[in-house]
């Protein structure tokens, strides 16, 4: 085992992994925009053109505060927290979809972000979809062609009829997640990000997704997952950060920070 320090913060490394995803003291900040009032009006807006301030609606959030991590090939690792902590704030970040406010995110490839609500087409079928998300992700036509009888077998659309010729509109949301999570893991990732995606769906899907996300650490790839179930998170992640009020929390073995985690949650 090897030590990396980030930011004042030591990380026992795996000696014999190469690093995938450093995040080095992270601070991210948005704002939120509101409506209504005077401070809304046209000639307001245009006052504050000219004089460069500010409107009192827009406030500052900083949903992401100093944090730092390494995370290496062949890992599962698990984000929790409470709603609002930073979690899928981070994922978006890694993802390159959210540059931080200060601090950086190096990244191994092209981190792939796999959400709820990853785009599909709704008034297309889910064949094409899948056809479509192949080729989105670099593959030929001819092999997009070979992989979408096998993605729309392993998404389990097809069990109650012919879903996978119907548009996307039809489908409930637990057949839209299967199918994004199917389409996202018939390619190989270098780093695949994973955002309640897996909370939709049966328990025979969610022991196939499992083995997946196994299969895809064995291929080197490292594979982070959000979900507010802490079964999920504890049957796939070797190991699990913490994260609350966009701070880092815990960040070790799955069960030793679930522990503390579960804790923390029946205090409050």
């Amino acid at each position: 085992m090897a030590e990396a320090e980030l930011n004042g913060r030591t990380q026992t490394a795996p000696t014999d992994r190469h690093p995938t995803v450093v995040v080095d003291n992270v601070h991210i900040v948005y704002r939120v925009h509101g409506s209504g009032g005077a401070a809304a009006s046209p000639v307001a807006g245009l006052r504050r053109i000219l004089t460069g301030t500010r409107s009192p609606m827009i406030r500052e959030v900083h949903a992401v505060k100093g944090v730092s991590f390494v995370a290496y090939e062949g890992e599962a690792v698990g984000l929790i927290g409470s709603n609002g902590s930073g979690k899928s704030t981070m994922l978006r970040a890694i993802a390159g979809l959210l540059p931080p406010h200060s601090g950086a995110v190096y990244t191994s490839g092209q981190p792939s972000l796999l959400g709820v609500n990853a785009a599909l087409f709704n008034d297309l079928s889910g064949e094409r979809n899948a056809l479509l998300g192949c080729l989105a992700m670099g593959m030929s036509r001819a092999e997009a062609r070979r992989l979408v009888p096998g993605i729309i077998d392993y998404s389990g659309i097809n069990e109650r009829g012919d879903f996978a010729s119907l548009p996307m509109r039809t489908y409930s949301s637990g057949m839209g997640a299967r199918l994004r999570f199917a389409i996202a893991s018939a390619k190989s990732h270098e780093v695949l990000l994973i955002d309640e995606a897996l909370a939709t769906g049966d328990a025979k899907f969610r022991k196939r997704s499992e083995d997946r996300v196994k299969q895809m650490r064995e291929e080197a790839g490292t594979v982070f997952l959000v979900s507010h179930q802490i079964s999920t998170i504890r049957e796939t992640c070797e190991r699990t950060i913490w994260l609350e009020s966009g701070v880092i929390r815990g960040d070790g073995p799955t069960e030793e920070v679930v522990e503390e985690y579960e804790k923390f949650s029946k205090a409050r």
